[in-house]
């Protein structure tokens, strides 16, 4: 069945099913509850999901309700593509008086992680070298590299002047392992034309080339360090009917503690919500701006999106569930993007189940996004090169904005746990075609 196919599947089933309408009375929750769901989902770029998560939450006497005293993550699951996610996440604004408390120790394995080159259309995308129909088709993971990653991080929030105005802070240890996909390994149990070829992908072109430098090119330890300023005025965070959320993030990388390089980022982001039906109907954008301010940063960290709080296991792209839904995964990489969302969201139902509230909510969205300085290297190629055609590689200056566009559904239980499902679809082919992806939560 397509992904657009199960999307619209399960729309039917959830509006034949529960409540369209009415405003029922919400049950106060205290004390431990937890929601815990066997990890089976999709994710256009890293395939089925299987495993478990569970996320408890602490609400205390009930008071604060919905607000939560501590909430708790944990995942382990694998992905049919190679990917696999263990991760614990923590956050709580009672560990510390007054200080919003998250921590994330997370081990994240991707034996097919997507590379496209640098600077979004510049970096020439060749659909028929990954389709095994196509008489030119070279190898499904021509646009490929193995990576592993280590992450422990801690984000810090403090009030200024009151709960609006905030200070950020924090670090994050980041430990990348780097090194061109494992063919052997994928090709087990496999024969004849299923058997992946073994030609070099892009990742190796780059390396050869000179364009990845041979100390960065098997990844390296990135320490950052971040301080910040946040103005906040959601009037709920997992999904705001109203308010803004602002922030200006510095983020820098010493060259110490076995790092390769230093460097230093500023991240601006602006999140604002427009109630439309009080309690149903919202709009919701977010324009986000991040780019390089000193140093060289290694080619493996330049997908990351710097933001103040993580709201899933990653926060990387642009392209892909988090970013842009419907662009590959990674598609648009620079030493400083552009990123911008705007969603309509309509909760259109709401019914209680084993004394838990749940709503349902569809989603409208277009995602768009665009390089704004591009990263530098001396190209080795020249147009005039007979062995490799130069504009299999490269297109000079022919970056622009990438947009796509699509609908979502949620289903939310006490209003903090939501299952995210969204189908997007790239507006140029030169970002692929479309994307279905089940997470958690909203996208901001």
């Amino acid at each position: 069945m397509k992904s657009y196919q199960i999307l619209f599947l399960l729309l039917l089933i959830a509006i034949s099913v529960f409540p369209q309408s009415g405003k029922n009375e919400q049950t106060i929750k205290s004390g431990w509850n937890f929601g815990a769901l066997p990890a089976i989902t999709f994710d256009n770029d890293l395939g089925f999901q299987y495993g478990a998560f569970v996320n408890l939450f602490d609400y205390g006497d009930g008071s604060r309700y919905p607000n939560y005293e501590h909430s708790l993550y944990l995942e382990v699951s694998r992905y049919t593509k190679g990917s696999g996610i263990y991760r614990f996440y923590y956050d709580s604004d009672q560990l510390i008086k007054g200080v919003q408390t998250s921590m994330d120790l997370s081990y994240l394995t991707d034996q097919a992680y997507d590379f496209y080159g640098f600077n979004g259309y510049d970096a020439a995308f060749n659909k028929n070298w990954i389709d095994e129909d196509a008489a030119d088709y070279r190898t499904r993971m021509f646009y490929k590299y193995d990576r592993k990653l280590f992450r422990w991080k801690i984000d810090l929030q403090g009030k200024i002047t009151n709960e609006r105005f905030r200070w950020i802070a924090g670090f994050n240890f980041l430990n990348f392992k780097i090194e061109k996909v494992n063919l052997k390994k994928l090709n087990e149990g496999k024969s004849g034309s299923d058997i992946l070829p073994d030609v070099p992908g892009l990742y190796e072109r780059y390396i050869d080339w000179g364009i990845i430098e041979e100390e960065e090119a098997d990844g390296g330890f990135v320490p950052t360090f971040k301080g910040g300023l946040v103005w906040d005025t959601r009037d709920n965070k997992p999904n705001p009917m109203k308010g803004i959320w602002a922030e200006a993030v510095l983020l820098i990388s010493p060259n110490v503690m076995g790092a390769e390089s230093s460097f230093s980022k500023l991240s601006l982001t602006h999140r604002q919500y427009f109630t439309i039906i009080p309690d149903d109907l919202s709009l919701a954008y977010r324009i986000a701006w991040q780019t390089t301010l000193l140093g060289d940063v290694p080619f493996y960290y330049q997908s990351q999106v710097i933001t103040s709080v993580m709201k899933g296991a990653t926060s990387e792209g642009l392209g892909g569930s988090k970013t842009l839904r419907g662009i590959r995964r990674n598609r648009v990489v620079g030493d400083g993007v552009l990123l911008g969302n705007v969603e309509l969201r309509w909760k259109f139902a709401r019914f209680q189940f084993l004394n838990n509230n749940f709503y349902l909510g569809l989603n409208g969205f277009v995602d768009y996004g665009q390089v704004t300085d591009k990263i530098e290297f001396v190209n080795p190629l020249s147009p005039e090169m007979s062995s490799i055609r130069y504009s299999d590689y490269f297109e000079d200056h022919v970056e622009q904005m990438h947009i796509s566009y699509g609908a979502g559904l949620r289903i939310a239980m006490n209003q903090n746990f939501i299952i995210a499902l969204d189908y997007g679809i790239a507006a140029d082919e030169r970002d692929g075609d479309s994307g279905f992806y089940m997470g958690l939560n909203y996208l901001f």
